[in-house]
């Protein structure tokens, strides 16, 4: 059991880590040496996260047995070619934007391949040794490579040049990426009771209630905006002399900020409840990305801390009360909710980019951004209004019908 597990923190930070968020740290090199501007560095992100977005579609298709073991592995190879590949020399940006988005694509659907059927694989196989008191620690692999990624590049990268950083990264992946490879295979299905025909295929239909919309959007809010921050944060601080020394420093932040940030907001709204959780995060999130624009090496850290902190938990908590309403179709909503979290994910980063490429400046997007998330939060917080009032109803209902 635990080599599972272990098997899918070490994936989860390839996937997400290397794979989807190294570019992060690396962007600043890439675009001093190739010309590379924050509309093409924006296309280039957006690119990424429609091809997660279409990887997730599609990953919810591959079935059980020896086809999923074999379609992850696949994804893993496919993710470390083409980190590794992005270190090759195609030239100046206007040449390389091409192959580049080629790359940044497969890695996109590589990554939620991995992301999506690794986690499966060592939920059903915790679930199989009656471990499932581990499971928060998986998430931990998406810090852990955030993290990791940053630190390399921050000790390394000027070293071996961003090409350098791209390949050694991807040699890095190639070695680790054997034990998953090895350990996280799709355990024999485990005979389950009949279900009627409103349970077949992953759920009943959820009842689309108030609250349910309004947490869907503001959870396309939330795509939309903290994607700014996860695509420029150490561009943003690398462009001002005052935050430049901590502008690798901080995505090292960011990963540690991660790693604990599903034990922490799970704690939260075991105390306030979900909906709070959420409006807390959120708001805090708002205050993150914001803080890059004070000029301060200390709020930049403290950025990096909120960022790092609160996305990962948004993830977490909206998919708890996503389920808590969804009326007995979790599946639909789960699978609606990373639906719209990836479009918002896709549009963020293209508006943020042309914007800063126009003007010269990252506040207008990062004001942008935050008003995207204060808007989830002000949607969220009429959400848990609504619920609220909802649950009073049906109180009263209900002591009406037992009196």
């Amino acid at each position: 059991m635990f080599r599972v597990l272990i098997g899918g923190v070490i994936a989860l930070a390839i996937a997400m880590g290397v794979a989807r968020f190294a570019f992060t740290p690396i962007l600043p090199a890439m675009q001093a040496a190739t010309g590379l501007g924050a509309d093409g560095a924006g296309f280039l992100a957006s690119l990424n996260y429609l091809g997660y977005f279409l990887g997730a579609l599609g990953a919810g298709l591959v079935p059980h047995g020896p086809v999923r073991t074999a379609v992850f592995r696949a994804a893993l190879a496919l993710s470390v070619g083409s980190t590794a590949a992005m270190g090759l020399d195609f030239g100046d940006a206007e040449s390389a934007m091409l192959p580049w988005s080629v790359l940044r694509f497969v890695s996109g659907v590589s990554s939620a391949g991995i992301f999506i059927l690794g986690i499966a694989m060592v939920l059903d196989t915790l679930v199989r040794a009656q471990g499932e008191r581990w499971a928060g620690w998986l998430y931990t692999g998406v810090g852990v490579g955030i993290a990791s990624s940053g630190l390399f590049v921050a000790l390394i990268g000027g070293r071996l040049s961003w090409t350098g950083d791209w390949l050694a990264l991807g040699g890095i992946c190639a070695v680790a990426g054997l034990f998953p490879a090895l350990w996280v295979t799709d355990p024999p299905p485990v005979a389950a009771p009949p279900v009627s025909g409103a349970d077949a295929g992953g759920g009943k239909a959820a009842a689309l209630s108030l609250p349910l919309l309004l947490l869907t959007v503001a959870y396309f809010l939330e795509g939309g905006g903290y994607i700014v921050s996860g695509t420029f944060l150490v561009s943003i601080l690398k462009t001002m002399p005052e935050t430049a020394a901590v502008g690798q420093a901080a995505w090292i932040v960011v990963g540690l900020g991660a790693m604990g940030a599903g034990v922490f907001w799970a704690a939260v709204a075991r105390r306030f409840g979900s909906w709070w959780a959420l409006i807390l995060a959120h708001l805090a999130q708002t205050v993150g990305i914001l803080l890059p624009m004070t000029g301060s090496p200390v709020a930049a850290v403290l950025s990096a801390l909120l960022f790092g902190g609160t996305f990962v938990g948004i993830v977490s908590q909206a998919f708890a009360l996503g389920r808590s309403l969804s009326s007995g179709g979790a599946a639909r909503v789960v699978g609606a909710l990373t639906a719209v979290y990836g479009v918002g994910q896709i549009i963020g980063p293209l508006p943020a980019g042309l914007v800063v490429a126009r003007t010269g400046s990252f506040d207008s997007a990062l004001l942008g951004a935050a008003a995207a998330v204060v808007l989830g939060a002000l949607l969220l917080a009429l959400g848990a209004w609504i619920a609220g009032r909802q649950a009073r109803v049906r109180a009263v209902a209900s002591m009406g019908a037992a009196s």
